[in-house]
């Protein structure tokens, strides 16, 4: 038995993977993947392999691929890399509702004995072996879960008339704030990591009316906290003529529809990390709205501190989602307290026109966003207000020059969709390798 080349896809017996595996009922198949688990006596061998698809058994006895090569399976070590040939048999016990009956394996590659195998291990230990821990079948189910959310989010946008505009890495200026920047050379001068793509996403709105930037940013945030990656992706859309309202409609509707597809697409994901559907299942519109002002309230009823000013931080987030059994958008935060590029209220100068998302179960805001200020006035006085670098914002302010519209978006965070929806408790297992204060291996 030899190794076929992987590009000949195609739902094949001799290229077929598990997560397909009844297509091929009582039919003799090849499968590629890894040693999960190995059971044997001195009669038969319970052998499960993964291939990165699923999991399934395979049953051989001497009989089935002669003693050599049974001798070759009772030897076998976790994780080893094997090619099986055998005939697929319909098991009911069996998860993927099939078994394969062996009658020829290869060994393809030996390991050593494999780390986090065959104990408990603590999260220190996993995050040092990260590289080995995405592996397993959590992890997995994690990552798979992860994927699908990305699907749905570009098919929402992309399904609704939405243009994909990539924004720049590498930018010249600061978009949340010049304490959470991560420096780097620049030939002759210094650039940024971003922190967002809303700016040049706002330039890009100008041009094509509906887009969204969807990629990796950026916060130099010295916090250790469940919630925050130094390294996170971002999906932030852009709409030309859209005001608050019609932003926060935009938002609903965009969570509803990535919550529903997912739970639809991934139930047996969820269900390997004993993920409780109901809560998600109640993700559905209209979610509630209230004020700034009412969710102080809240937090005052619940005896904690709270004053107008204040911004909320994880904990008074936790407080006020509690009231809700869905998402709560709180909008008209105190211009103070948010970005420069954020509109006033007209009917209340002291107010952002900036709506915040916050998902239920303590996980906290999944979106910020909001109108954005489209008077080149207002906008120049905001940039000093906040000591910004005029010069760096001149192509900024061009956008208020030559043709200024209202406009809105919002950014989502990916990690911290994906930790609501899985109902992972931290956002480093969310990314296949996260980066944080304290972590940048492996």
């Amino acid at each position: 038995m030899s190794l076929r080349d992987p590009r000949d896809a195609g739902e094949k017996p001799e290229n077929a993977v598990i997560e397909k595996i009844g297509l091929f009922d009582g039919q003799v198949v090849t499968l590629r993947g890894w040693v999960a688990f190995l059971r044997s006596s001195g009669k038969i061998a319970f052998l499960e392999m993964r291939d990165g698809t699923g999991t399934i058994q395979c049953v051989a006895g001497p009989h089935d691929v002669g003693e050599e090569k049974f001798k070759l399976i009772q030897a076998l070590n976790l994780e080893d890399s094997i090619e099986i040939n055998g005939k697929v048999k319909k098991e009911a016990r069996s998860k993927v509702g099939f078994e394969i009956i062996l009658q020829d394996i290869l060994l393809v590659g030996k390991t050593q004995e494999f780390p986090i195998g065959k104990k408990e291990h603590g999260v220190a230990f996993l995050m040092e072996h990260r590289h080995l821990w995405i592996r397993s079948s959590k992890q997995v189910a994690i990552l798979r879960i992860r994927a699908e959310i990305i699907r749905a989010i570009r098919d929402y946008f992309d399904g609704r008339g939405f243009t994909l505009v990539d924004s720049p890495i590498l930018t010249p200026n600061a978009c949340e704030g010049t304490s959470t920047l991560f420096e780097t050379p620049y030939f002759d001068s210094m650039a940024y990591l971003t922190q967002s793509g809303q700016l040049y996403a706002e330039a890009s709105a100008m041009a094509l009316g509906k887009v969204y930037c969807f990629g990796p940013t950026f916060r130099a945030e010295k916090s250790k906290t469940r919630r925050h990656l130094a390294e996170f992706w971002m999906v932030e859309p852009e709409v030309a003529f859209m005001d608050l309202a019609g932003d926060m409609d935009l938002a609903e509707d965009f969570v509803e529809y990535v919550v529903q597809r997912t739970i639809r697409n991934k139930k047996d994901e969820l269900a390997i990390l004993e993920r409780d559907l109901s809560a998600l299942e109640r993700v559905k519109k209209p979610f509630p709205r209230i004020r700034y002002e009412e969710a102080i309230e809240i937090l005052l009823k619940k005896g904690l501190p709270a004053k107008f000013g204040d911004d909320f931080g994880g904990d008074e987030e936790t407080v006020i989602s509690q009231e809700f059994d869905r998402p709560v958008m709180i909008h008209r935060y105190p211009i103070d307290i948010k970005a420069f590029y954020m509109k006033r209220d007209p009917e209340n100068s002291k107010l952002a026109m900036c709506v915040d998302v916050i998902a239920p179960e303590g996980v906290g805001e999944i979106i910020g966003g909001g109108q954005r200020e489209d008077n080149l006035e207002l906008l120049l006085k905001r940039i000093e207000e906040h000591k910004l670098p005029m010069e760096a914002f001149q192509w900024y302010l061009d956008l208020r020059k030559f043709g200024s519209v209202p406009h809105a978006g919002f950014g989502l965070g990916l990690e911290r969709t994906v930790g609501w929806i899985t109902g992972v408790p931290h956002v480093r297992e969310t990314i296949p390798f996260p980066r944080m204060m304290d972590k940048i291996f492996p």
